[in-house]
């Protein structure tokens, strides 16, 4: 990711993409798939079970996000296999995801000096 934007107010194409990804992290399912693909290639039963959704309604996730650009297939004799293609929306989901834990108290209080490291050390 480029430290700064290149234009200082997104133009319109650039809002529609921006709010076509965020529509496409609206779901849960979707989230839960990206996710795991994001930590490899997998088939759509493997991401059924792994989610907790049945194959149809995986297969048509994985549909829309394909048609997004955000994953990609490959066939392996009759099976598909997926992965997560854009590491822009990885550190997207991984913020949101960061900041649901800290929503709900999984996460600690982030250090309110701005410190990596973790408060009291020694």
């Amino acid at each position: 990711m480029h430290d700064q934007l290149v234009h200082p107010t997104p133009d319109d194409e650039h809002a529609r993409i921006a709010a076509e990804t965020f529509h496409m992290l609206s779901d849960p399912t979707r989230v839960k798939i990206l996710w795991a693909l994001f930590e490899g290639e997998s088939n759509v039963s493997s991401l059924a079970e792994l989610v907790g959704a049945s194959s149809t309604a995986v297969s048509q996730h994985l549909s829309k996000l394909r048609l997004a650009g955000l994953v990609h297939s490959r066939r392996e004799g009759t099976y598909a296999y997926y992965r997560a293609t854009d590491a822009h929306v990885n550190r997207l989901l991984a913020e949101a995801l960061s900041h649901a834990e800290h929503r709900t108290g999984t996460a600690p209080p982030p250090d309110p000096h701005g410190n990596s490291e973790a408060a009291g050390g020694g």
